[in-house]
């Protein structure tokens, strides 16, 4: 297979780190699958040095994965919240008539603007997370974005004043027609605003269980930008926000209507990419043997803790964690089972180590000894829901940046 880069056509990749081959993170198994194959996909970072985009092969499609998706953004409550802070606060700053947003799930966040009277248009590929958003008064497209569909639903509807991306930037292979997409829908005056996980607080916090499938590629600054201008928008503001471990808020105009230069916070992080080495390799080297430590470490305290006869079992099963579980060759052996709040996943088993899935209330029952938190993005949310294991004496275990056993 020839690769080249995505955003740039250049040919000089760079190895960041090679995870081996695993299964789609989201493709949970039925029991009636365990006797059936699974296919693997290599699963190896590289980085441009064209345009400094960190990224891996396309060997999944987008309708692989979104067709049917496991994920209801719903079930986590801090992150709801977290969208209904800014649901509130871009309907006060921009006064929209028309807000879209791409990759809605089940109506996290637009919930929140028909809650404000705002006309809203929900576009989520998922059918059964679609139908979720339905259910609860949010209009919603089942479509994927493409530069057709943005001109379609902006005919229909007229244009946005807001155009919303969240969680969905990485997630697809075709970078420059996806922000053609946002720009065909996004009025000539209107506004859009990506999140989407940050390049660097991945490599600084050895964040590698967040790299999947089905997230393609992984940005700095530096490398938005120049994704963004490749579909006709520019980048005019950035946040910094701490939500999937450290993510950022792209806020972008269509090309035209945008100011002459970008503020002085994108000005700010751009420098501190730059410093922390991403614009060259000097920033990616040693990640890879950092990635080795974590396997390791987390591998001697489950051998360990199955030597001395006590149990572990997990919480969540999120695509990280299917990314952790895989490279580290944990099976049931090492870890009894895991639990999600998410009724979709119980009684089916994690892709590739076919650990068991159960609903949260089994980790009161059984009282484990540990509790492996896969979701270690909502620590603190999960820290206090699961404050109750401590009444037995069980312990909370966090595998990255590093172990932790609290």
């Amino acid at each position: 297979m020839t690769t080249s880069c995505r955003l740039c056509g250049s040919a000089d990749l760079v190895s960041v780190v090679d995870l081996g081959a695993t299964p789609p993170c989201e493709l949970f198994l039925t029991a009636e699958q365990l006797d059936e194959p699974e296919t693997t996909y290599p699963l190896h970072l590289r980085v441009c040095t064209g345009c400094w985009l960190a990224q891996i092969p396309p060997l999944i499609t987008p309708e692989e994965t979104f067709t049917e998706y496991a994920y209801f953004a719903s079930y986590s409550a801090s992150w709801v919240e977290h969208a209904r802070r800014f649901a509130d606060a871009a309907v006060e700053r921009f006064k929209p008539s028309f807000v879209v947003e791409v990759a809605s799930n089940d109506g996290y966040l637009l919930q929140h603007v028909v809650k404000h009277g705002v006309r809203c248009l929900g576009i989520e590929p998922s059918a059964n997370v679609g139908q979720a958003a339905r259910d609860k008064g949010v209009p919603t497209l089942t479509a994927f974005l493409t530069p057709e569909t943005g001109a379609e639903v902006r005919a229909g509807n007229g244009p946005a004043d807001l155009v919303v991306a969240n969680n969905v930037y990485a997630h697809i292979p075709d970078v420059a027609g996806f922000t053609e997409g946002l720009r065909a829908l996004v009025a000539d005056g209107g506004w859009v605003s990506i999140e989407v996980q940050h390049l660097l607080t991945l490599m600084e916090l050895n964040q590698y269980d967040t790299i999947y499938h089905e997230h393609f590629q992984y940005y700095t600054v530096a490398s938005a930008q120049r994704a963004l201008a490749a579909g006709g928008l520019a980048l005019v503001d950035v946040e910094l926000l701490p939500t999937h471990g450290g993510s950022i808020r792209l806020w972008a105009r269509p090309t035209e209507s945008a100011p002459g230069d970008p503020s002085d916070r994108v000005l700010d992080v751009l420098a501190r990419e730059k410093a922390a080495g991403l614009l060259d390799l000097s920033g990616y080297a040693g990640f890879a043997d950092r990635v080795a430590r974590v396997r390791r470490d987390l591998l001697r305290f489950l051998i360990t803790a199955a030597d001395e006869g006590r149990t572990v079992v997990g919480y969540g099963a999120p695509g990280k964690g299917n990314t952790l579980l895989n490279h580290c060759g944990i099976r049931p052996d090492l870890l009894a089972y895991t639990v999600d709040r998410n009724p979709y996943k119980h009684g089916r088993y994690t892709p590739g180590a076919r650990i068991p899935i159960a609903e949260p209330e089994r980790i009161a029952r059984d009282r484990p000894d540990y509790v492996l938190v896969l979701p270690w993005n909502l620590r603190e949310e999960l820290t206090a829901q699961l404050s109750y294991v401590h009444e037995w004496g069980g312990r909370l275990v966090f595998p990255i940046p590093h172990l932790e056993v609290v």
